[in-house]
């Protein structure tokens, strides 16, 4: 068994892993990133339609979903989307903004991995894949010699082949979205180990299951985009809608999806430009049918389905004031109540985490257990759909990256 000293080990080789080996080992720091799988930034790759959309002009701390909102304000105020832009800049990545503030590679995802290898490289970062954790130690003075942390507390970290000592540990590991991708719980395993508190962890900006009978009404409609506004729970948003053969996603019931909880209806309003009341009560005397009418604004087959399930389509004229008023009103207030989600296999992200209440906001470090840091998607720390993640990842990972 090996056995390595280095000023930092940083579990996990993700986006905030990455950064924060970048900057420790531009501090002059030794760094080692043990990655259990065959390659970096996997998550990296994926992201954006594999364009990665790397941050977002409009950050704040208003669009992350934490038990604590003011917690991230510290890191994103240390490291702004225009401080890594500047960096993508001086890489020569090509980027565009592709609509409310996203900024997207004009190339590859990969050109964002290629440049996280690079700086690593630059700034002495040692990156081990394949590199399974079996074990961690927060040990007393090592018997390693004087040249050693002899006289110092320090972290035992344990490969299959090699054991790492240091002064500090960065737990970097993400959440349990995606599966297929490698993510596992293990940075909870960790910090029960080490005594800290978790907030439920529970899949977010992910799709909507809907029940049996709901996913059967629907299911002529698998693939109709809507562009629609979506609200629960206080939160509101306007984009499109996709109907899909198991229920409902696009980017709207995706950014929904982070505040929703089991039982809770989801309002949709299929005209959030228009007071459907006031559209109806114009058209009343016309002999046009509701189907036809609700075109004009909706997907023709939308609109013939939810007439079907809601309203029998017949001329606008024969339909009572009552009656007229509770159309309006379901176009409006479309009520759904989805039967869950379709979990961490399909989630982009993984709401709850470490409890922020455990740590330092300026540095992220353990209050409890100096030395120790959580970083990245492991924290409870939410971003919207939109690049918000990624700049919550450069962020706390710059934080972390200024004390280990």
């Amino acid at each position: 068994m090996e056995v390595h000293e280095k000023d930092v080990v940083i579990i996990g080789g993700g986006a905030a892993g990455l950064f924060c080996a970048i900057e420790a080992g531009k501090r002059g720091r030794t760094v080692v990133v043990l990655e259990h799988a065959e390659r970096i930034g996997k998550k990296i790759a994926i992201s954006g339609g594999g364009r990665c959309n790397f941050t977002n002009l409009n950050t704040t701390a208003e669009n992350f979903i934490s038990a604590n909102p003011h917690f991230c304000k510290s890191a994103l105020a240390r490291y702004s989307p225009a401080d890594f832009i500047s960096l993508v800049e001086k890489h020569g990545i090509a980027y565009h903004e592709k609509k409310l503030g996203q900024l997207f590679c004009d190339d590859s995802s990969d050109r964002i991995i290629e440049m996280l290898l690079t700086e690593s490289s630059l700034a002495g970062v040692e990156i081990r894949f394949r590199s399974d954790v079996l074990n961690v130690r927060n040990s007393g003075p090592s018997a390693l010699g004087d040249d050693s942390y002899a006289k110092k507390d320090h972290f035992e970290v344990c490969t299959e082949n090699e054991t790492f000592i240091s002064q500090s540990l960065v737990v970097a590991t993400g959440g349990l979205s995606i599966p297929p991708l490698g993510a596992t719980d293990f940075g909870y395993q960790l910090a029960r180990q080490f005594g800290l508190t978790i907030e439920q962890p529970r899949a977010a900006l992910v799709p909507f299951t809907l029940s049996h009978p709901r996913q059967r009404e629907l299911s002529t409609l698998s693939g109709v985009s809507i562009d629609a506004s979506v609200s629960c729970q206080g939160q509101q948003f306007r984009e499109n809608i996709l109907i899909t053969h198991r229920g409902l996603s696009g980017p709207a019931i995706l950014q929904i999806s982070s505040y929703w909880m089991p039982g809770l209806p989801v309002t949709i309003n299929l005209l959030p430009d228009h007071n459907a009341l006031e559209l109806l009560r114009e058209q009343k005397n016309r002999e046009m049918e509701l189907a036809n009418f609700l075109s004009q604004f909706l997907p023709r087959r939308f609109a013939q389905a939810w007439c079907a399930l809601n309203f029998p389509s017949q001329p606008l004229k024969q339909y009572t004031p009552r009656q007229l008023l509770d159309i309006a009103r379901k176009l409006n207030h479309w009520d759904i109540i989805p039967a869950g989600t379709e979990g961490y296999k399909k989630a982009e992200v993984t709401a709850g985490g470490i409890d922020t209440n455990e740590l330092s906001s300026q540095t992220m470090e353990v209050k409890n257990v100096p030395g120790l840091y959580f970083i990245g998607e492991v924290v409870d720390v939410t971003g919207q759909l939109g690049g918000y993640n990624f700049q919550w990842a450069w962020a706390s990972g710059f934080a972390a990256g200024q004390s280990v």
